[in-house]
């Protein structure tokens, strides 16, 4: 049990390094896309009416991501080679067992390899369904084509020179976040600025001209409004970024963690029919009643888990399964090999 624990938590820190890592290299993918924007070009098909136009404008590549996918790589060898580490060190003759975990064998590369296309593609097109809604909403407005431009890929700070703000990088859910915050900011109605001092990524600090718009029954100055809808947007693209450094990091971990046992049974070292491996929940504010009745559930290395709602994953935090079943999920599999079945 001792052992078993101390591994949860080494796991636990590599989740906290790469999720931070995964997380910045997100952060940087998004400074290069808006660093290259031509807001003259976008403004022109903004104003031509032209959405899908001033999306390509966007340049949202692909390839501004190849550093994310490098890190979430990262994180995969990390669980394999902590996977491997944690095996046994002898057979039960007494003879070494020496297992290595291979980021290059296929089963790696193969679940890297589709997963670095799925999340790419899920990333850009939430990043482009975003945008298009934003833009959808200033035409139907009838807001200034280069205001709805700033709008998405946000505006220059003098200080470092750098875009600051906007929506490009937001999911479909914080792009209506921000629409509606505006639009309290923009109301002298205290019922919407009230709303506005609920939400909980805002910046208090513009708390005091809220509360005082509210007091004199008239709008926010707007150069403060600005300032505020900036800063909520700065800060909603920073969770955006930690929730996928940390999904990504948990993904990645716990697929090492199954494709390196998967390696000992491949190279002959380690029979199947000996290793196991057990869902174990850990409850949260939040908890999954589906993880919760998993929890203790144990199967064998080639199995998948069946959970109650007919949902079959490999492992916790399998991205091939839906998102209701691994967004903030905190369960691991616990894997071991049981000598007395005999190892090979």
């Amino acid at each position: 049990m001792a052992k078993t624990q101390a591994q949860r938590q080494v796991y636990a820190d590599l989740l906290d390094r790469y999720g931070r890592q995964v997380a910045d290299a997100f952060f940087k993918a998004m400074d290069s896309i808006k660093s290259a924007v031509s807001i003259q070009r976008i403004t022109a098909e903004i104003e031509a009416g032209n959405i899908e136009a001033a999306l390509d404008e966007l340049d949202i590549d692909p390839a501004a991501f190849n550093e994310m996918l490098d890190r979430v790589k990262d994180a995969q060898k990390a669980g394999g080679d902590t996977a491997a580490e944690g095996m046994p060190k002898t057979k039960p003759d007494g003879t070494a067992l020496k297992v290595r975990f291979d980021g290059r064998a296929y089963n790696a590369e193969d679940w890297m390899r589709r997963h670095s296309s799925d999340l790419i593609t899920q990333t850009t097109t939430d990043m482009r369904a975003a945008v298009r809604t934003s833009l959808t909403a200033s035409l139907a407005r009838g807001q200034n084509p280069r205001a709805a431009a700033l709008d998405i890929v946000g505006r220059i700070n003098r200080v470092t020179g750098k875009r600051e703000g906007g929506i490009l990088g937001l999911s479909v859910p914080q792009e209506e976040y921000v629409r509606t915050a505006r639009e309290e900011l923009g109301s002298n109605d205290p019922k919407l600025l009230r709303n506005y001092l609920t939400r909980v990524r805002r910046d208090r600090r513009f708390d005091r001209t809220v509360t005082k718009a509210i007091r004199e029954g008239k709008a926010p100055d707007k150069a403060i409004t600005a300032k505020a809808i900036t800063a909520y947007e700065r800060r909603l693209l920073q969770l955006r970024g930690e929730v996928i450094g940390k999904h990504e990091a948990f993904s990645a971990l716990a697929a090492g963690k199954q494709q390196a046992y998967e390696q000992a049974v491949t190279s002959g070292k380690v029979d199947a029919a000996v290793v196991t491996k057990k869902w174990k929940h850990f409850p949260n504010k939040d908890p999954r009643h589906q993880h919760e009745a998993m929890n203790g559930r144990t199967i064998g290395l080639t199995d998948n888990f069946i959970l109650p709602d007919g949902t079959i994953m490999q492992f916790p935090h399998d991205p091939s399964a839906p998102v209701r079943q691994t967004a903030g999920c905190h369960c691991q599999a616990d894997y071991d090999i049981d000598f007395l079945a005999g190892i090979t």
